[in-house]
């Protein structure tokens, strides 16, 4: 699971209070007396999975430290419509002032957790489980994983840094190796970074074979039928850790996990999620 830095949630708030804030809030300033004091409840209007707390904290809190910020539950909670998230009490200003920064990153975050549950629930009791992908917000990627994992589901890598994943074009690039391309990209691989995992994605059950002859420590299915996938987890033996992966949805993924692989990977997760509703209210 990724582990959130207080360093980059603070950059992050920051340059999100720069991009919304600018020279000033106008409308507060002109408006609310310096002097006024409010509590403001942090809501869910929906069914929802809760993500991103601290990046609301800490925008609330970046702005003064004379309000008082509550957290109502933790990350990874599962909310019902009407139950709060944050309690925020204090000056009225820096409170409104950083309203919608706070509510965007919770707002985003806990939708990628919530989407990232119901895919979760949708294979419970399977020895499947639910992975991320590199399919995320640029500059966010590591917000949306941890995101995930509050949601239960798996962080897959993190980059193209820190596991060895062939695909296609890098299997056309060895068109001709011999015995055949993928065990000649395993074997360089093998040699060259020992340390790491090494994955191939494959579109046959011949390439399946090959992958799993080669000693591939996973072996990605892409857009296989259910029928394929069973046949997949027939040939590979154990051999082989399988993930299936490829136009995923929440109505087909039961009788994905179904089939006997190990890992569903879910581009979805972070590139779909919608924002949950939540909404912040002043007490009267």
């Amino acid at each position: 699971m990724v582990t959130l830095h207080d360093e980059e949630i603070q950059a992050a708030v920051a340059a999100a209070l720069a991009e919304d804030v600018g020279e000033g809030d106008v409308t507060t300033l002109v408006t609310v007396p310096e002097t006024s004091r409010v509590t403001a409840l942090m809501r869910a209007r929906q069914p929802l999975t809760v993500a991103g707390l601290a990046f609301a904290q800490t925008a609330f809190l970046s702005l003064s430290n004379r309000i008082q910020v509550v957290a109502c539950v933790e990350d990874a909670a599962q909310l019902e419509p009407g139950q709060p998230l944050l309690e925020i009490s204090g000056c009225a200003r820096p409170i409104l002032t950083g309203e919608r920064v706070a509510l965007n990153f919770v707002q985003r975050l806990s939708g990628v957790a919530t989407l990232t549950a119901r895919f979760v629930e949708a294979v419970r009791g399977t020895p499947a489980r639910i992975l991320d992908t590199r399919k995320t917000t640029p500059g966010w990627r590591r917000f949306e994983k941890y995101a995930v994992a509050c949601g239960g589901g798996m962080n897959h890598r993190s980059g193209l840094y820190d596991m060895v994943l062939i695909k296609d074009n890098h299997l056309a690039a060895l068109r001709g190796s011999r015995p055949n391309a993928i065990a000649a990209a395993v074997k360089g691989a093998r040699a060259a970074r020992p340390d790491l995992r090494i994955e191939v994605e494959v579109d046959t059950l011949e390439q399946v074979g090959q992958a799993a002859d080669a000693g591939a420590d996973f072996i990605l299915l892409d857009n296989m039928s259910c029928e394929q996938l069973r046949e997949a987890v027939s040939l590979v033996g154990g051999r082989s850790k399988l993930e299936a992966s490829g136009g995923v949805t929440l109505a087909g993924v039961r009788a994905i996990a179904e089939t006997g692989v190990d890992f569903i990977s879910v581009g979805a997760l972070t590139h779909s999620a919608q924002a949950v509703d939540i909404g912040l209210d002043f007490k009267g």
